[in-house]
């Protein structure tokens, strides 16, 4: 059986349930409204009524539960289940990808940038191709570049490429298009990138060329664990920029298909900031973007 660690967190409702291996690339957060019909171990911890949420990304699992719920009556079995359903289905869902590089597209919640994602690991970390001018350290940014005029930037993270188009093509059109591409030029072998990757961890500090400060540290270890990975999973990249003590308002820095994203706010309010409120609720009351 799977070796899990069960952890508490700050915040008393939720219980991190950590497993030995990495579980998924991206993150999921389901509730109760959520399609769990692939996902039987969703479908087991929520048969139990006091569960309100469950997130899953890199490799544990943090299960939300209800008000009146005493961690010490439950923790155990649902450690069990957990355990249990991982030895069945190690990545979660009843259907596995197998193909080396096989590609899908996706949508993002930015119109003008399409997700190309890959079975298969492109990199650990992430780039940021701006321009075609920037592209020559990064070959398959370059060679996107070079076979559709229409593409003005490339994100590449973990195991997706995110391509920003510029107003003379519509997605519907090209998207098939793009896709086939990327898939050929992966399965035949093509260099990703020449430059070393920029890391997840807390890349806005090396952008302030400082170190976080502790409640600084605190924000961007729950954007790290509980938003990042949902926010990679829409092709952008999110991180603590600055934060205002007096007005409890963190400042967020917003790259790939984040960027110019018309969604954006909306997501930062709806989405980030009710999630900072909710684990740190001495410490943010507002959400901010810097280039959002």
């Amino acid at each position: 059986m799977r070796h899990i660690i069960i952890e508490p967190t700050e915040n008393p409702k939720v219980m991190k349930f950590v497993a030995d291996y990495n579980l998924i690339p991206g993150s999921l957060e389901l509730d109760r409204n959520s399609d769990i019909s692939e996902i039987p171990l969703a479908q087991e911890l929520f048969k139990y009524p006091f569960v309100e949420r469950v997130f899953v990304t890199a490799n544990f699992i943090a299960v939300a539960k209800q008000d009146g719920v005493d961690w010490e009556n439950v923790v155990e079995p649902l450690k069990g289940i957990i355990a249990t359903e991982l030895d069945a289905n190690p990545r979660l869902y009843l259907q596995k990808q197998k193909e080396e590089y096989m590609i899908y597209a996706e949508m993002t919640p930015n119109p003008m940038v399409m997700k190309f994602v890959s079975s298969k690991a492109l990199m650990d970390g992430f780039i940021e191709v701006k321009s075609r001018e920037e592209a020559d350290a990064v070959p398959l940014a370059k060679a996107i570049f070079e076979e559709f005029d229409f593409a003005k930037e490339v994100f590449i993270s973990d195991n997706f490429v995110a391509v920003t188009k510029n107003v003379s093509v519509e997605w519907h059109e090209v998207m098939v298009t793009v896709r086939a591409f990327v898939s050929d030029y992966l399965q035949n072998g093509g260099s990703i990138s020449n430059v070393t990757p920029q890391k997840h961890e807390s890349p806005a500090s090396g952008i302030m060329n400082r170190e976080y400060n502790a409640d600084e540290q605190k924000i961007s270890d729950i954007l790290n664990e509980y938003v990042a990975p949902a926010v990679e999973g829409d092709g952008g990249k999110i991180s603590l920029m600055e934060y205002d003590a007096e007005t409890k308002t963190a400042k967020m820095l917003l790259q790939g298909a984040c960027s110019g994203c018309p969604s954006s706010t909306a997501t930062l309010k709806g989405g980030i900031e009710n999630i900072l409120k909710q684990f740190l609720p001495d410490l943010v009351e507002n959400v901010e973007a810097v280039n959002g």
